[in-house]
């Protein structure tokens, strides 16, 4: 997977991951993919919401231990 930006949320509780995310989509061109790693348990759900209503594609998912990463597709 070719990732064109990554940003770090780890420590941040909602909302503070979804709006870094969506400012960072913002500067992004159509298409290009955006890893988002967090600490905040609630970011799994919280990203397949704002997946679904932004219509940015939510591409994977992880957890590894106490991290959760998320990667989405630019719309």
């Amino acid at each position: 997977m070719d990732i064109h930006k990554e940003i770090d949320t780890r420590g941040l509780n909602c909302p503070l991951p979804i709006l870094k995310a969506k400012k960072a989509l913002a500067d992004m061109a159509s298409g290009e993919l955006l890893k988002v790693l967090a600490t905040d348990k609630g970011s799994l759900r919280d990203f397949q919401a704002f997946a679904k209503q932004t219509g940015h594609e939510l591409v994977e998912q992880q957890t590894q231990g106490e991290e959760y990463i998320h990667v989405l597709r630019r719309r």
